[in-house]
């Protein structure tokens, strides 16, 4: 049975509206709905993300992340990423938000969304203070440890010489461990991890040689999901303007947050 040119467009607007329909079932509705936001967490990325004593994770981006659920009445499914592996997540929908030390950069910007930023975060090379290290030529036949595909590894290999020997390495205990354990000469990575590391290895000697970036932390969210990103950055106004970010910041990385980008 052959159908009429009205009857195809029917049947095509139909199909159409179905689409729209389910199209509009955003991520803020279901998240209203279940009750429940899973939020991509570093746990191996203190003060940031790590896990406490009790096997319980804890840092700054968790209680960021406990925060946002709390002001959502919702309750916070925390889950845990790398710095490879949490925009793939967000991406594949195994998570709503990012709260993992994400800094935004264009490349990122094309394929996910970023929030206000809601702490302060830089990257910089650390060593010894026995080896001079003044400028990025001073880098040359040296060794660094560095996590594969964080910021710092991208940002270091725009300025450092062809000759820097980089060990690269799959998250950043595994990086910061390798440069404890003597294995480079020089540790790229975020200024609280290396003072992190500092309260716990005095005897390393390390200290801040060169910045690399200066880079805050926002909230990633999925293309398309601007229900859930303009919640989330009402969330953040209200909590900057509360003192709360600060309060937090304060706690975790023993300054204020500064001056942060909208």
């Amino acid at each position: 049975m052959t159908l009429t040119l009205s009857r195809r467009l029917t049947l095509i607007a139909g199909l159409s509206l179905l689409a729209v329909a389910a199209q509009a079932q955003t991520a803020l509705d279901t998240i209203t709905k279940s009750k429940t936001i899973r939020i991509a967490i570093p746990t191996d990325y203190p003060p940031y993300g790590f896990v406490g004593p009790d096997m319980a994770p804890q840092g700054l981006d968790v209680a960021v992340a406990q925060l946002i659920a709390a002001k959502l009445g919702v309750k916070a499914e925390l889950v845990p990423v790398t710095s490879a592996n949490r925009i793939p997540y967000l991406q594949t929908r195994k998570a709503d938000l990012v709260i993992s030390t994400l800094g935004k950069n264009p490349e990122r910007e094309k394929v996910i969304n970023f929030s206000a930023a809601y702490a302060p975060f830089y990257q910089a090379v650390f060593a010894a203070k026995s080896l001079p290290i003044k400028s990025w030529a001073d880098l040359a036949g040296k060794s660094v440890a560095v996590t594969r595909g964080a910021m710092e590894d991208q940002e270091l290999a725009k300025v450092a010489p062809a000759t820097l020997e980089y060990k690269r390495f799959e998250d950043n205990n595994a990086t910061i461990a390798a440069f404890a354990a003597g294995q480079t000469q020089l540790l790229a990575t975020s200024a609280a991890v290396a003072g992190n590391l500092m309260q716990r290895n005095p005897g390393l000697n390390t200290e801040y040689k060169l910045l690399l970036k200066d880079s805050p932390c926002f909230v990633g969210v999925m293309k398309g999901e601007d229900a859930l990103l303009a919640k989330v950055n009402d969330i953040i106004a209200a909590a900057k303007a509360a003192g709360e970010l600060e309060a937090l910041s304060k706690k975790w990385l023993g300054r204020g947050t500064g001056d942060l980008p909208l």
